[in-house]
């Protein structure tokens, strides 16, 4: 069966016919209002016809593939031909005059299904090019792995049984010399038993000679030997001899257990290494660069689609309200991992609450109203110790180590960075202020102290935070100013309020790329785009939102903005659709 052109592979090795009546000839070009495959002869005709001149002719890999034919389901009479951009569905000429799709903008359904095709071919080429040889070549490499894990397998069950076969062997060895220890300690013994067993006889004889001449002294007819008896001293019978009962061995058992087996015959341990990634050869793509892979690929595609879905929203919704217990004020707060929620208030009082606000952990520091812990993308906890010139690390086991030491200066805010892990510390040092970045390791990676003219960025880096492309965002307090440098340290922009006062306080970005920063002049939240232009203002009352001093921010996976304030309350709004 023959396949029809939308079938047949990008990368397939077939020959096209022109499409022109009666020519047979290769096709190398396309018509694209025609929609008809031509040979260049019939290109020459077709553009010298006054009716097709003006026809747009392309190499036929550039083609626009045919719209298919579709009926307006609500004006049968009619073909689909539009897409409206606004509602996203094909509609046809008709259509575009309801007053459903009054002021929306069109597209040429014919142009979207050309480029939707053309993705679709290039994801197929990708596939067979790509991703299907490479997936293959990963399933070999399973494979050869499978056999040697059995060889591997195998080669251990050898080693054990060999190791077992010498342990009873020497079992036998140890158990045969104790034997002949034991026929030893035998033989001896029966020697002296049988020995006491002679003398015995030997005196029971001497006892029996002894009667038979005391028998004879008693004769009447022979008086000789009865005046001999009267004659001689009293005799002596000689004593029994001594004898000592043996005493025989006594045997012990050993004292052994299966565990003592389980350490004598060797153990099996899986190493407590992390298991690598297989190897993957990236994909060249037309620019040379290589496309993110796994969980990367997964994280943009998903902040892609956020992106695509998410705007700002015209009003400002708050959606939950909670006490945080064992603080007087939220002055910073840093998300964790499954909802729990760091707070910290100007007294160093420094807590862990869930989301229905109980408290499951304080810690005492050093730290005031600054931002001055965060939280890693392994779900650590980080803070600074100002007073010890130290960065501590806080794992989800609740074990506190001290993670960087920072010499001279005192730390003051922190950021963990969502892109790549990297610690964004703000320091001052004696009237002198500067940001350091840390790889997630602790190794010193950067230091931002002043611009390309040599002057000072910063004076008091009290809050700090990172943006989706790169940019380091300081709230500086005593410069009344919100100070952002790209990723290589250069000065971007500040910004410095709306006209009536700006004191920048608590900071942080969305995926969108906005800036929103708190500000104690105006007691409201100050949204920026990514360039530093001023959007809005946040909690008014215009939008129907209490003002009630705000001083730290920040923003959730799910986009949500989360508010503290100047008491131990924490509210958290939507403010994006």
């Amino acid at each position: 069966m023959a396949l029809s052109e939308s079938q047949i592979p990008p990368d397939a090795q077939h020959y096209l016919v022109c499409g022109t009546e009666d020519c047979e000839k290769n096709c190398q070009l396309y018509c694209n209002d025609c929609h008809l495959p031509m040979c260049e002869q019939c290109r020459d005709e077709h553009q010298k016809n006054k009716k097709t001149k003006n026809h747009e002719v392309v190499p036929y890999k550039l083609r626009k593939r045919q719209l298919p034919v579709e009926k307006c389901k609500i004006h049968p009479t009619r073909q689909i031909e539009f897409l409206c951009e606004e509602c996203q569905i094909p509609i046809c000429s008709k259509c575009t005059a309801t007053k459903e799709h009054r002021g929306h903008v069109f597209t040429d359904l014919e142009v979207v299904f050309a480029e939707k095709c053309s993705f679709c071919y290039e994801e197929i080429a990708n596939i067979r090019k790509y991703f299907e040889p490479t997936s293959q070549e990963l399933k070999k490499e399973i494979s050869e792995d499978v056999t040697k894990i059995k060889k591997i397998m195998e080669d251990i069950r050898t080693s054990m049984k060999a190791e077992a076969d010498a342990v009873k062997k020497l079992v036998d060895t140890v158990t045969s010399g104790k034997i002949k220890q034991v026929e030893k300690v035998e033989q001896s013994l029966s020697k002296t038993l049988n020995d006491q067993n002679q003398t015995i006889d030997d005196h029971i004889n001497y006892l029996n000679d002894l009667v038979k001449t005391f028998y004879g002294y008693l004769s009447p007819s022979d008086i000789k030997n009865l005046t001999f008896v009267l004659k001689s001293e009293k005799i002596l019978i000689k004593p029994i001899p001594e004898t000592s009962k043996p005493v025989p061995p006594v045997f012990t058992a050993g004292q052994h257990s299966k565990e003592d087996f389980a350490k004598l015959l060797g153990r099996i341990t899986v190493p407590n290494t992390k298991q690598e990634n297989r190897k993957i050869k990236p994909m060249e793509t037309a620019s040379t660069q290589l496309k993110p892979t796994g969980k990367q690929r997964k994280q943009d595609r998903e902040k892609s689609d956020v992106k695509q879905t998410l705007s700002l929203s015209s009003s400002v919704t708050k959606v939950r309200e909670y006490t945080v217990p064992g603080v007087r004020r939220v002055y910073h707060m840093s998300l964790g991992k499954s909802g729990r929620l760091w707070v910290s208030d100007s007294e160093g009082n420094f807590v862990q609450t869930d989301l229905d606000g109980d408290q499951l952990q304080t810690i005492q520091t050093s730290g005031g109203w600054e931002g001055y812990h965060t939280v890693t993308q392994d779900g650590d906890l980080i803070y600074t110790d100002q007073d010890n010139k130290v960065i501590n690390r806080i794992t989800p086991g609740n074990t506190i180590t001290e993670f960087i030491k920072t010499g001279e200066w005192v730390p003051l805010s922190i950021h963990s960075s969502h892109i790549n892990g990297d610690l964004l510390v703000g320091m001052t040092k004696a009237g002198e202020a500067k940001v350091t970045r840390y790889k997630k390791t602790g190794t010193e990676i950067q230091n931002i102290q002043t611009d390309n003219k040599g002057q000072t960025l910063y004076d008091l880096p009290l809050y700090i935070t990172e943006n989706i492309n790169g940019d380091v965002g300081v709230s500086d307090y005593y410069n009344d100013a919100v100070v952002v440098v790209d990723k290589s340290g250069q000065h971007r922009f500040s910004y410095t309020g709306q006209r009536s006062g700006f004191t920048p306080q608590g900071i942080c970005t969305d995926v969108l790329g906005h800036i929103l920063v708190c500000d104690g002049i105006s007691n409201t939240v100050h949204l920026l785009d990514q360039d530093g232009q001023f959007l809005s203002l946040l909690r008014t009352p215009q939008q129907g939102v209490e003002n009630m001093y705000p001083r730290s921010v920040c923003v959730d996976d799910e986009q949500y903005m989360w508010v503290g304030e100047l008491d131990n309350i924490v509210k958290v709004y939507k403010y994006l659709k």
